[in-house]
């Protein structure tokens, strides 16, 4: 039998165009003679629906949509993923149809209630097995976490499955293309049985699946394995038992992964939310030359608009590195002099701050008259803003509300400091489309500076930033005590210091715009901390 894996790129609530797109690949599966055609999950909502299941319309309009796909069946069977309204009840399923009729349903058993997934809320779990025979092969069907445990798959097996189906909706994170390998090669080697994975592609909101579909044996061997970040269509045969060895694509090395997820996380969230282009604000720094730079490869230069807006303690290097970026990669470019509209604003505040010093309020009125003049900007041509803060800066609260914080979507909201410097390496060594070696190099090599005072440096506040990221990288993302990361051998002061910062800031994150996700632990639908906290440890 000849079996087809079909990751694609799907929008949340387009269900005809998502069945549409199903549609046609069927077709193309059937062409190169596929007798079934595996979708991820929930292939016709898209991933995650989030509260569009607590519309009951919306299970009407999967219907309409399930039907197009069943009738379909006529000429290749599909295992098709929906959200499904039975008995009071929400369940995360997926069905087979063949031959115009549905000749399997199953619901999922083990309901993810961890990192970005809140299926608990939402969805029943389901409690049978299901197996079906097509053509003489018996195949069980899982969804996504249900091989992440072994009772599923154990189950399946009991109930005769040779052959294991699996719809995925696995969003991407650093080495998780890894973590996924081992564990269906876990699932298989216990059960016993060969499996198909099949996930999806494409970003959602502060989401990136990377797909990376693969088809694997009972011993764990890899037959057959899909291109991470792209749509694909790729069939496998299963014959005497094993699947056959088929096409097998090279997974990218992790700055090259990393990288990919923030260009696709990027393009489809301003494809499939309309946005004509992207505004963005360029200092000659390395945080905004890496988000020009992604902005480029995911756009295009067309689509992108780079506004400089110098003041009196910018230096002349930052418009200059500014400038010859903007040279090597041809898109729009702006400057404004934001001094004459601070010198306003002071002056309007003269009155209130008599006798008291400067202090970081004037800074930050420099950081808000620019996100005004991006706003601006966008609301007249449509063009959304990109804020180019690190992940870093959000842990410590280094960024202005209403400020540099002001956009639309944050691109490195989840990469690190020392990761923009690895990414801005990485992108100088490649080529995209014609274009190499796009960001200077004396604004990788500069020390960083939020150049709103003289002499500025950002570690006059901070830590360096090798120590900061990785106290954060053990409390953030590894959830460690500070007593825990202290005996690892980081100077207390400093521990102290990189908490204290993340809990009195959490107020900031939770105003910040949507941003990529490519670690384990965002400051997105990862984290969910109290902002009135008083617990310290």
């Amino acid at each position: 039998m000849r079996i087809a894996l079909a990751q694609f790129n799907a929008t949340v609530g387009d269900l005809s165009d998502n069945t549409e797109q199903m549609l046609q690949l069927a077709e193309q599966a059937r062409e190169q003679g596929a007798r079934l055609v595996l979708f991820p999950e929930l292939a016709v909502s898209g991933y995650p629906p989030e509260d569009l299941l607590l519309r009951p319309s919306f299970y009407q309009d999967v219907q309409v949509q399930l039907a197009r796909l069943q009738a379909a069946s006529t000429q290749i069977a599909l295992a098709v993923g929906w959200p499904e309204w039975a008995g009071g009840h929400r369940y995360n399923a997926v069905s087979v149809f063949d031959g115009g009729e549905c000749i399997a349903h199953y619901r999922k058993m083990d309901l993810p209630n961890n990192e970005v997934f809140d299926e608990r809320r939402y969805f029943s779990a389901g409690e049978h097995a299901t197996v079906f025979t097509l053509d003489g092969v018996s195949m069980g069907l899982n969804i996504c976490e249900d091989i992440w445990h072994t009772t599923a798959p154990r189950l399946a097996r009991e109930a005769g499955a040779e052959l294991l189906l699996v719809p995925n909706a696995s969003p991407f994170h650093r080495g998780k293309e890894q973590e996924r390998l081992e564990i269906a090669r876990s699932r298989a080697q216990e059960s016993g049985l060969a499996l198909l994975y099949c996930n999806w592609v494409g970003g959602q909101d502060e989401l990136v699946f990377d797909g990376g579909s693969f088809a694997m044996n009972a011993n764990g061997s890899v037959a057959c394995q899909l291109p991470m970040f792209n749509s694909s269509l790729r069939c496998v045969d299963y014959q005497d038992g094993q699947l056959q060895q088929a096409e097998v694509d090279a997974w990218p090395e992790d700055e090259a992964a990393v990288y990919q997820a923030l260009v696709v996380g990027v393009r489809d969230y301003i494809r499939k939310n309309g946005f004509p282009g992207v505004l963005l604000g360029l200092s000659g720094g390395v945080d905004s030359a890496l988000t020009l730079a992604v902005a480029i490869d995911a756009l295009g230069a067309d689509k992108v608009h780079a506004v400089m807006m110098p003041s009196r303690y910018t230096a002349d290097i930052s418009v200059t590195d500014s400038r010859e970026m903007i040279e090597r990669v041809g898109c729009r470019y702006s400057e404004i002099d934001i001094w004459p509209i601070y010198e306003q604003f002071v002056g309007a505040l003269a009155p209130e701050f008599s006798g008291l010093a400067a202090d970081t309020t004037e800074e930050n009125i420099q950081a808000r008259c620019r996100g005004t003049l991006l706003m601006a900007l966008s609301n007249k041509s449509g063009k959304l803003v990109l804020t180019t803060g690190n992940k870093s800066e959000m842990t410590t609260g280094y960024c202005t509300l209403y400020g540099d914080m002001a956009g639309g979507f944050a691109v490195l909201k989840d990469v690190s400091k020392m990761w923009v410097y690895q990414l801005c390496e990485y992108r100088n060594g490649i080529s995209v489309r014609g274009l190499s070696n796009p960001i200077p190099q004396r604004i990788i090599t500069r020390p960083p500076s939020a150049e709103l005072r003289p002499d500025q440096t950002d570690q006059d506040s901070l830590p360096p930033y090798a120590v900061l990221d990785a106290i954060m990288e053990r409390y953030v993302e590894h959830n460690q005590s500070m007593a825990e990361i202290m005996a690892a051998g980081f100077a207390e002061a400093d521990v102290k210091r990189v908490v204290k910062l993340l809990k009195i800031n959490e107020y900031k994150r939770r105003q910040a715009p949507v941003g990529i996700r490519i670690t384990p632990r965002s400051f997105g639908k990862d984290w969910r901390y109290p902002i009135t906290n008083r617990y310290f440890a």
